[in-house]
């Protein structure tokens, strides 16, 4: 029986896609069974039951599997904080996208662990080892949940509720604050001088951490303790 336009088989473009979406999802279940950013391209293929020539057909390098990694990450934390209604209470809707974001940290530890990598690295270098198309991809996955912060922030700080004279800047750093306390967390020890010159290790609280973290947000949102 000849085919029909309803019955033809997927495009080149929707097996890529299809492809892409394969190999991402393999990636992510091997940085959540080992709870960091860990994986080789030949461990992604087995992983995603195809040949490391195919992985490399999809992904234009590592860095761009990586990418795209964490993009999928990012759309995960911003369906989660989409769930969220809009609040007429600006400081119990920052408080909540705040406690979104600090839980996703400590349930996937490889999402951390991938963001802090991407700060570490040079914007431009890492541009020329990635396609355009997933360069974008990341930039708008990141925007869109600084941008709920920052509209949370802009719209509090109309109400006066909050003294944040830069919503865009207020929200970047509080995610880049974030980061930085849930890595705290998640590693579970501090350090301190029990002495002169002698350091001791202390173990830390990650639900302690969290809800401090919380609190740091509120606090540079302008927000005091007892609010």
């Amino acid at each position: 029986m000849p085919r029909t336009l309803n019955s033809r088989g997927p495009s080149v473009r929707e097996r890529r896609r299809a492809r892409e979406r394969s190999i991402v999802k393999a990636t992510r279940a091997l940085f959540d069974r080992r709870a960091r950013r860990d994986a080789q391209v030949e461990e992604i293929a087995r992983a995603a039951g195809i040949s490391k020539a195919l992985v490399y057909r999809a992904f234009d390098s590592k860095q761009e599997i990586f990418l795209l990694t964490l993009t999928d990450y990012l759309a995960e934390l911003r369906r989660r904080s989409d769930e969220l209604p809009e609040m007429r209470d600006r400081i119990v809707e920052l408080r909540s996208i705040c406690e979104i974001y600090a839980d996703f940290c400590l349930e996937y530890p490889a999402f951390l662990d991938c963001a802090l990598a991407l700060m570490q690295r040079d914007a431009a270098d890492l541009r020329e080892q990635v396609s355009g198309t997933a360069w974008l991809r990341l930039g708008s996955a990141l925007a869109s949940n600084v941008g709920r912060l920052a509209r949370v922030l802009q719209a509090g700080a109309q109400d006066g509720v909050f003294t944040v004279d830069d919503p865009d800047l207020a929200a970047n750093r509080l995610c880049v604050q974030l980061l930085g306390s849930m890595h705290l967390a998640r590693s579970g020890a501090g350090v301190r001088e029990s002495a002169p010159g002698v350091a001791d290790v202390f173990e830390i609280d990650p639900a302690h951490v969290r809800e401090r973290s919380v609190g740091d947000a509120l606090a540079l949102a302008g927000v005091s303790a007892a609010a």
